[in-house]
């Protein structure tokens, strides 16, 4: 099989490369020909990574490029909650690390983790039927540590610029293990419970006005949390919940910010 044990995670393996396309697409390549999963790939450089909805993810020497791969990792009536379980075990692997005193760090809706205010990691997870009928989950995470990419909808920022001493080596550590853990917890979705739990208690923003850009408009409400799949809850002016799977979420309601710039998030 392909890639070394883990350290304390017998049921996990390990390939950490040099320079690739993306991690994602190389676990992706590799469930493929017939991995049965429990792998993760590292990589020091992607030379092509890639965030939510296609966008571009800058992926220079020095941060975390990290991706696991699960194969069929639980009923495809759960898969919908791993979101929750990825962005729970990175906050876990980050604050694993030693937070200096007053650093906040908490989970965005959808898939991002916040540093200070600032965003300083992307998550991805994508998923694939096999050939031979196996179910291919790759978790992806690219994690912010000596350099971040220039503002774009959200400020970002990285791990040692905010006093956090992590290297790659050692936070993928954290990472693996906090990923076990969470995995474990989630227990094939019947754990969904106490993930979607541990999310929103690590969530920032629940209770306040938000705003949320969708891809045919914008909505504002108040963030009441998420549902069991993970699809936000948004409680409107007329008192209605509307339930929102995708979009770019904002602090704060756009039309109560004059000057601001659409899509700058407001602190």
């Amino acid at each position: 099989m392909t890639g070394s044990p883990i350290d304390g995670l017998a049921a996990w393996r390990h390939l950490d490369l040099r320079a690739v396309g993306s991690t994602n697409a190389e676990a992706m390549v590799l469930a493929e020909e017939g991995d049965p999963g429990r792998l993760w790939i590292t990589a020091a450089e992607q030379l092509s990574g890639r965030g939510r909805r296609g966008r571009d993810w800058s992926s220079p020497p020095g941060n975390l490029y990290a991706s696991a791969l699960l194969v069929d990792p639980g009923p495809s009536a759960h898969l919908g909650s791993l979101p929750l379980v990825l962005a729970v075990a990175v906050r876990d692997a980050i604050a694993a690390c030693g937070l200096p005193d007053g650093v906040d760090l908490k989970i965005k809706w959808p898939n991002d983790i916040l540093l200070n205010g600032a965003k300083c990691c992307g998550l991805l997870l994508e998923s694939q039927n096999l050939p031979d009928g196996r179910m291919a989950v790759v978790a992806g995470c690219g994690i912010n540590i000596v350099s971040h990419p220039e503002p774009g909808l959200y400020r970002a920022t990285a791990l040692n610029r905010e006093g956090i001493g992590a290297t790659p080596s050692v936070l993928f550590v954290h990472l693996a293990r906090s990923f076990d853990a969470a995995l474990n917890l989630w227990d094939e979705g019947r754990g969904l419970a106490a993930i979607r739990e541990r999310w929103v208690e690590n969530a920032r923003g629940i209770g306040e006005p938000i705003t949320v850009n969708l891809a045919n408009g914008r909505v504002e409400g108040l963030f009441e949390g998420i549902d069991a799949d993970g699809v936000l809850l948004l409680r409107t002016g007329d008192g209605t919940t509307r339930r929102i799977s995708s979009g770019d979420l904002f602090f704060g309601n756009m039309t109560g910010n004059a000057g601001r710039e659409p899509g700058q998030e407001q602190e």
